[in-house]
């Protein structure tokens, strides 16, 4: 499994987005991305990280930056759980955790994406990256803050 560094190009990816709609890494150049991965929808963890984005979401938007959270979880799944917290930004499925495996985050004996953020520039150069524990939240202010 592959490790992300800082100063790489990331790994370009197509996925789903919670509506079923193809999204690709690379077609958003021109702005800075934050990938967040996590291991399952509805678990307290991941909503409670997830939340922390809505909340601060504006930030986000303020530097141009889109995030993207990806999860083994169906779009079907995704779509339920935007709707339910409230989320503003995309949720992107990665059934079979092939993007997982890209970015070196795939737990396989449990089947999921442990927690990693990257922080993509707006070139497609990785500018930050973070892991914690699987029951460890992630702070989403490091990741604002990489954005510059």
């Amino acid at each position: 499994m592959a490790e992300m560094a800082v100063g790489q190009v990331a790994p370009d990816f197509t996925l789903p987005n919670e509506n079923g709609e193809k999204v690709r890494l690379w077609d958003q150049r021109g702005s800075p991305v934050v990938l967040v991965f996590h291991p399952a929808a509805f678990s307290s963890v991941c909503t409670d990280e997830l939340c922390a984005y809505r909340d601060d979401y504006s930030q986000f938007e303020a530097k141009g930056a889109k995030v993207f959270s990806i999860s083994r979880d169906t779009h079907w799944t995704l779509k339920a759980w935007k709707e339910a917290m409230g989320f503003k930004h995309a949720l992107l499925s990665d059934m079979k955790g092939e993007v997982a495996r890209l970015y070196g985050c795939w737990n396989e004996e449990l089947g999921l994406a442990e927690r990693l953020t990257v922080v993509i520039d707006k070139d497609g150069v990785i500018r930050y990256t973070t892991r914690s524990e699987m029951l460890k939240p992630r702070d989403h202010r490091e990741a604002l803050a990489a954005i510059g």
